[in-house]
């Protein structure tokens, strides 16, 4: 990776929640709600950083996994998909963005699937109850990943 890699990671994860936000908005939100996609976010990070650790791309996978499936759940499929479109634009890695893109949809499928269930809880609930279904389809091979050359 040279240094022109690095300034655009460092950029792009710079810029995340003001472009979080902004996504948000752009896909029918109001403020509260542009503010629960961040809160959500936030949690799936967090959840996805201590459940995830350890194994080579699976923070990665369950965040965006966790992440889709809640915010599916609690705004509908199409502003999941906008917020995510948004959040892949200007990704450095393209090869990044598809697996990003592949467990973005896994997300968003059982958040569909499973609205009732997850829409009412906290972003912390949600998280913790998404915990295990995401660690069950990392193994099965549901989840994905791409080791950066």
């Amino acid at each position: 990776m040279g240094f022109g890699d690095v300034v655009q990671q460092a950029i792009h994860a710079g810029t995340g929640v003001p472009r979080l936000y902004a996504a948000a908005t752009r896909a029918g939100l109001g403020p509260s709600g542009a503010f629960e996609v961040l809160r959500v976010s936030q949690a799936a990070l967090q959840a996805a950083a201590t459940h995830g650790r350890g194994v080579p791309g699976r923070t990665n996978a369950m965040r965006h996994f966790m992440w889709q499936a809640t915010l599916t759940a609690r705004f509908g499929v199409d502003v999941a998909r906008s917020i995510a479109a948004a959040q892949e634009a200007g990704t450095p890695s393209r090869r990044d963005s598809r697996i990003d893109a592949h467990n973005n949809a896994a997300g968003q499928a059982y958040g569909t699937e499973h609205a009732e269930d997850l829409a009412g809880l906290t972003p912390s609930e949600a998280m913790s109850s998404l915990v295990p279904v995401a660690l069950g389809m990392w193994e099965s091979g549901e989840l994905v990943w791409v080791r950066q050359p």
